[in-house]
């Protein structure tokens, strides 16, 4: 439930490429495909989004969201494999239903 708190608390102000990020890396430690050393590593980056005190406060406009986003990019490239279309496309839908004008671009492969 903090994740989807966080989302919902700081998802606009984070932007659709971090809480697209974020999605997919949700949505592919749910899968029974993905080995638990890789969902152990998703939820280690879904952990550090989440957790409040971050290296940069999460406030800091612009900025606030750069190591999170560095986290979760790290995670993905290692998920990559398990980051499947079912995923890419759950992960899409969730942001259509929070953000308008959704582009392919902010579920990237």
């Amino acid at each position: 439930s903090d994740f989807w708190d966080k989302i919902k608390k700081f998802g606009k102000s984070a932007g659709e490429n971090v809480v697209g990020k974020a999605l997919m890396l949700y949505y592919a430690a749910l899968s029974d495909k993905t080995p638990v050393a890789i969902k152990a590593l998703i939820y280690g980056a879904l952990g550090y989004f989440i957790f409040p005190v971050d290296l940069v406060p999460d406030v800091i406009p612009f900025a606030g969201f750069a190591d999170d986003l560095v986290a979760l990019g790290t995670a993905i490239a290692s998920a990559s494999a398990y980051i499947t279309p079912k995923v890419k496309k759950q992960a899409k839908e969730k942001l259509e239903d929070w953000f308008d004008d959704v582009s392919d671009s902010d579920i990237e492969d």
